[in-house]
């Protein structure tokens, strides 16, 4: 029984870490369709932004696109890790996986605070309370919202880093994902929260990026072994004896 046990471990862990993989698609088109539709300027249009967050969808889109879709990355990261941890780039790739890791938790604050406290306070300026809109939040919200993003983006452009050299993935498909994230999260939410205050169209294109490169990995995945290292498949070299 215990051999048996044994035997059952890595089909085990090779479907939790597939599983995994498929999350990331899933999370980037989450993302994707959260980020369609920027919302209006809080300061040169505070009636549209009400309006706009005061919305079933605005609470649809940012719990389930948002929130779910940071909560998908974080397992799809930690698959991803986990694929990477037996290839050549092991090291790199288990360090990309704590950075974005930590750097997704991090984005989740202002995400949840987004999308429970931002309706509340477009309702009451709406019904009149429109000194709601002098309201700030702590400058401790901007900076883990900072942080979160920095961290989001080295972690993502090192994983795209890992898979590239990892040997047991299709090389572009890094290539593709460390782009993606430099769209998404530089020339998309810190370009767009430096310029307009709102998401730019740069992330949409940047998820969409992410999506194609997290279904390309996916796939490769589940047409290929896992729990084959890298260096395991390189061809053997025969030394000859000294005569």
């Amino acid at each position: 029984m215990p051999a048996s046990r044994s035997a059952d471990s890595p089909s085990l862990t090779s479907g939790w870490i597939r599983a995994g993989l498929l999350a990331l698609p899933v999370s980037s088109a989450l993302t994707f369709w959260s980020s369609l539709h920027p919302q209006p300027d809080q300061v040169s249009d505070p009636s549209g932004w009400a309006r706009f967050v005061s919305t079933d969808s605005y609470l649809v889109q940012h719990l389930v696109g948002s929130t779910g879709g940071v909560i998908l990355a974080i397992f799809g990261v930690f698959a991803l890790g986990a694929l990477l941890a037996g290839s050549r780039a092991a090291r790199l790739g288990l360090t990309a996986m704590v950075i974005t890791i930590a750097g997704q938790a991090f984005l989740m604050v202002p995400s949840v605070i987004s999308t429970f406290a931002t309706p509340a306070i477009g309702r009451a300026y709406l019904a009149g309370a429109t000194q709601v809109m002098s309201l700030e939040f702590a400058d401790a919200m901007t900076a883990t919202f900072l942080l979160g993003l920095l961290l989001a983006l080295v972690g993502n452009v090192l994983l795209g880093i890992a898979v590239w050299r990892s040997g047991i993935l299709p090389r572009w498909g890094g290539a593709i994902w460390a782009a993606g994230a430099v769209v998404f999260y530089l020339l998309g939410a810190v370009l767009g929260l430096a310029t307009t205050g709102a998401s730019l169209p740069t992330q949409p294109a940047g998820a969409l990026l992410m999506f194609i490169s997290s279904g390309w990995i996916a796939w490769h995945a589940l047409r290929h072994p896992i729990g084959t290292s890298a260096r395991a498949r390189e061809p053997r070299r025969h030394l000859t004896p000294p005569v």
